[in-house]
């Protein structure tokens, strides 16, 4: 592209900038101290001879003086010319000065005796010429020192308004002084002191003449200290300087008229005439010679200029053409004025077909008023930036569109139209569009995962964490956002999660390891992890999928495959016992009859046999717990069972532990084996027993259960359906944590020896399993034991009363509900169900968990607690202190023990209310409304 030169048309120190205010040089300062120089020296060879005689030439005087007034016009004008633009008070004066002078050197030389006429013009007389020439001579020092004082280095006090009237002024001023100078001088000269008499100097010439010199010298001194200096105070101190030898010489060191000192003065009173004048011309010329090249140059410049912008319109129109964009320009009335090639290929209008058309062309119906409003804007001095709009093509096609409008303007500067930029963003909305619901997709799937989604730095620090912390980790986002990892990671699984972080971002995508993370309430969480590295963002992404479940579910397969196997290997054993058995007893009656007289064999053999019935009941329990007794199963009466075996316990436990039988009525039947059930409730019993040796309560409980899809889930040895309930609960020491999954386990025990084989659980185990059932333990140290036997019902019988109420249709509602479960599967559980029924569910691990959330969220309608959990503060105390807290907050107590168990054990106050585990939803949602309805 061609570039535009520019024409430089002053620099800095320019010699054309006027001299009134350009700063002097140190050349200017060098030249007028050479001049003052030689002028000095030579004003000092001249003062000697100055007294001496010379011949008269009136002509010298006539040339002299006619060329100090020629000089001094001159200098005025263009120093007036420089005020004209300048407007400085300071000029003005000096240039009156210099007209001043001349007017003075003109009437000095018309009365000068022996030029024009014997004693001079204009009544001239002896005293005439010489009092012209001290008020001169001191005239021009007074307006020398005015210009000193109001000076300055932007040229002093300016004169508003037009100049022309102050220079006619000074003009009109200069010449009424001097007629009245005249005049008195000449018509009454005799009123003035005799400064000359006999061609000679008096004494008040003396004192006069010293006076004026004093003035000049006074001046020069002013222009010396009033700085800064331009060139014309320079010089101007340069011609004060030679005004003073010129005084020096003419009226002071001379003895008379037509002397040495007469003629070198008028000399030195030229020169000093001269300096400025001289200074003022030299700029002149150069400005002139300036003027004349810049001309020239503007002159080339203007023929670049029409080349430049000549090339110029050729490339803009080039590039109108050749922009992607659609260029248009129009006319304010909305006429087509411009149309491009990218305007012929967006919109399908050739520019023949478009220009001389309304814009309309290209505007929808339904956009007109937009496109009218646009126009007006325009019209306004507005410019339009980043609009989208539709705009339709001459096939019918809108077109999504983003413009950029301008006003377009005449050389005159009108607004005649408008230059529009037209580009397609069809497809980039459409990608905008998918961008933004992919985005969507992923922010949904980000908020919603049941997974754990974490992105990380590089430095390991999180920058976004999904909210399915809360259920996981029961952490929120911001608990974890800022800080790192290494803050939440089990120590032991650190060094494994930096190599897999090192080898991401080697570029080994899709890692998958596993790593322990805390929990809130500080237990450990093993989450499976994939993890890929990107390098353009420099983050780490992380999915990590819960394991909780999967290794509860794994642990109850293991215990089930456990049982089973215990159970085949058992069962075996037991057969091949049998088998033994089967001799020993098959001959010991042989062997008894042949010893019969023989007292001491016969004992022996007596307890040989008391020994081969105690292994043939041991046989029996074993082959119970492996679940091949023989079962004679029969449809039976529960409540009826139940309560024959409580008068069979009596006698059995003793008068210190009351038995309670808590029956519900309408209870199923069950199809089992009665003799067994009555076997199983016994050692259930009897266990009680050895678990509260200082006696207490034995609840023995029936009920009609349903266990749904849900509680299945958690138990893979359990298939849905219906089931009546048999509960044995006791008040007793209860059954520590770490042992609950062996307490089923043959032989296991955690009874002294010889008081008990440990088969007593093992056999009801196998015997329930045996019958297609269901055996649950709840137990808590130091509060007491629930074994629960879940039976399947029988079928083919009428559908009870209970079974109508459980299948009514569930009610739901909207509340808020904080549940308090310590088992984490458990509490998973219940979150789902009370989500499903609509309410807004918050979730806490134990009694000070729940309290910090009751206590920030104010809306809590309802707390569902577990009765019995680990830390300082069980349900019971919870929902005291929560109640104390917020009078208003109902609660509905849960439990593994049952509600008569509950009760009686002294845990809850008699009518609360209370859920017990297992439950369908439908009681969950029955009790839910009754509770929030309490």
């Amino acid at each position: 592209m061609p570039t535009q030169r520019e024409v430089n048309v002053h620099a800095k120190n320019d010699r054309s900038t006027f001299l009134s205010t350009l700063p002097a040089a140190q050349s200017d300062r060098t030249a007028a101290l050479a001049i003052v120089g030689v002028s000095a020296i030579l004003f000092a060879l001249a003062v000697p001879f100055a007294g001496k005689p010379l011949i008269q030439v009136p002509a010298f005087v006539a040339s002299y003086q006619s060329a100090l007034a020629v000089s001094d016009i001159i200098t005025a004008v263009l120093l007036l010319s420089q005020f004209a633009v300048l407007r400085s008070r300071a000029l003005l004066l000096l240039s009156t000065g210099y007209l001043f002078t001349a007017a003075a050197a003109v009437t000095h030389a018309l009365t000068f005796p022996g030029l024009f006429a014997p004693t001079g013009l204009l009544g001239a007389s002896t005293q005439t010429t010489v009092w012209l020439y001290m008020i001169w001579h001191g005239g021009f020092p007074l307006f020398v020192l005015a210009y000193g004082w109001l000076k300055d280095d932007n040229g002093g006090s300016k004169i508003e308004g037009p100049t022309a009237r102050p220079i006619v002024l000074a003009v009109l001023g200069v010449i009424a002084a001097m007629v009245v100078i005249a005049w008195i001088v000449t018509a009454q000269h005799d009123l003035l002191p005799v400064l000359l008499r006999d061609g000679r100097y008096t004494t008040t010439m003396i004192g006069v003449v010293s006076f004026v010199w004093s003035l000049s010298f006074a001046a020069l001194i002013t222009l010396w200290f009033r700085k800064p200096h331009s060139v014309i105070d320079v010089w101007l101190m340069v011609t004060m300087c030679a005004w003073l030898f010129d005084i020096a010489l003419s009226a002071i060191v001379n003895m008379a008229r037509y002397d040495l000192g007469f003629y070198v003065g008028r000399l030195y009173g030229l020169c000093a005439a001269s300096f400025v004048l001289a200074v003022l011309l030299i700029e002149n010329v150069r400005l002139q010679a300036h003027t004349v090249g810049l001309v020239g140059r503007l002159r080339e410049q203007s023929a670049s200029d029409r080349d430049f912008y000549s090339k110029r319109l050729a490339l803009y129109g080039a590039v109108v053409e050749s922009s992607n964009d659609a260029i248009i320009t129009e006319s304010l009335d909305g006429i087509i004025t411009g149309w491009n090639k990218a305007a012929e290929h967006l919109f399908g209008y050739s520019a023949a077909e478009a220009i001389g058309q309304s814009i309309y062309l290209v505007v929808p119906e339904d956009q007109r008023a937009e496109a009218r409003g646009m126009l007006n804007r325009i019209s306004g001095n507005e410019s339009i930036a980043q609009y989208e709009t539709v705009r339709i093509r001459k096939d019918g096609r809108q077109l999504d569109v983003v413009l950029n409008v301008s006003p377009l303007r005449s050389d005159g500067g009108q607004i005649i139209g408008a230059s529009k930029i037209a580009h397609d963003i069809t497809e980039e909305k459409q990608s905008r569009e998918k961008l933004r619901r992919e985005t969507e997709e992923r922010q949904r799937i980000f908020e919603t995962s049941r997974d754990l989604i974490l992105v990380t730095d590089g430095f390991g620090n999180f920058i976004q964490v999904s909210p399915s912390v809360k259920d996981i980790l029961g952490l929120s986002p911001e608990d974890m956002i800022g800080h790192s990892a290494t803050d939440f990671i089990h120590p032991d699984d650190l060094e494994n999660t930096r190599s897999e972080m090192r080898a991401a971002r080697r570029g080994q995508t899709k890692r998958s390891f596993e790593a322990r993370y805390y929990h809130f309430d500080g237990h450990e969480v093993t989450l499976n992890w994939m993890g890929t590295w990107s390098e353009p963002v420099k983050r780490h992404f992380f999915i990590g999928r819960d394991l909780t479940e999967k290794q509860a579910a794994e642990a109850q397969f293991r215990q089930v495959q456990k049982m089973d196997s215990i159970g085949q290997l058992t069962g075996g054993v037991a057969h091949d016992f049998n088998n033994v058995l089967t001799v020993i007893t098959g001959t010991i009656g042989i062997l008894a009859d042949a010893v019969a007289d023989r007292p001491e064999l016969a004992a022996i053999t007596k307890l040989i046999d008391d020994a081969a019935e105690r292994g043939a009941q041991l046989t029996k329990h074993l082959l119970a717990f492996a679940r091949k007794q023989p079962l004679q199963p029969r449809e039976i009466d529960v409540n009826a069972l139940t309560l024959e075996a409580a008068k069979l316990l009596h006698p059995t436990l003793g008068e210190q532990i009351s038995i309670l039988p808590q029956l519900t009525e309408d209870a199923w039947p069950a199809l089992v084996d009665p003799g067994q059930l009555s076997t199983a409730i016994l050692n259930l019993a009897l266990n009680a027993r050895d678990a509260m040796p200082d006696g207490g309560t034995l609840v023995l409980e029936t009920r009609n259960i349903f266990l749904d899809d849900g509680y299945a889930s958690m138990n893979p040895d359990v298939v849905a359906g219906n089931y009546v309930m048999i509960a044995v609960s006791d008040t007793g020491s209860g059954i520590p944590a770490a042992l609950i999954e062996r307490v089923f386990d043959p032989f296991f025990t955690t009874k002294e020896v010889g008081k008990g084989t440990g088969l007593g659980l093992s056999m009801v185990f196998g015997f329930v399993k045996q019958s297609g059932g269901h055996i649950k333990i709840y137990s808590e140290e130091g509060h007491g034991t629930s074994v629960k036997i879940y039976l399947p019902r029988s079928t083919g019988v009428q559908e009870t009363e209970y079974e109508a109420l459980q299948n009514v249709p569930i009610t739901g509602g909207d509340e808020r509900i904080l549940v308090v479960e310590d088992d984490a599967l458990v509490r998973q559980y219940v979150m789902t169900q009370v989500k499903s029924l609509g309410y807004t569910a918050l979730e806490a691990a134990n009694a000070a968990e729940a309290l910090v959330i009751i206590d920030t969220d104010k809306d809590i309608d309802l707390l569902f607690t577990d009765v019995i959990m680990p830390g300082n503060m069980n349900g019971r105390q919870l929902a005291d202190e929560a109640a104390r807290r917020r009078p208003e907050l109902k609660t509905l107590f849960t439990s593994g023990y049952t509600e008569n168990a509950i009760v009686h054990h002294g845990r809850l106050d008699s009518g609360v209310l209370l859920l017990a585990k297992p439950y369908r939803k439908s009681e969950l949602a029955k009790m839910l409304r009754t509770a929030l309805a309490s």
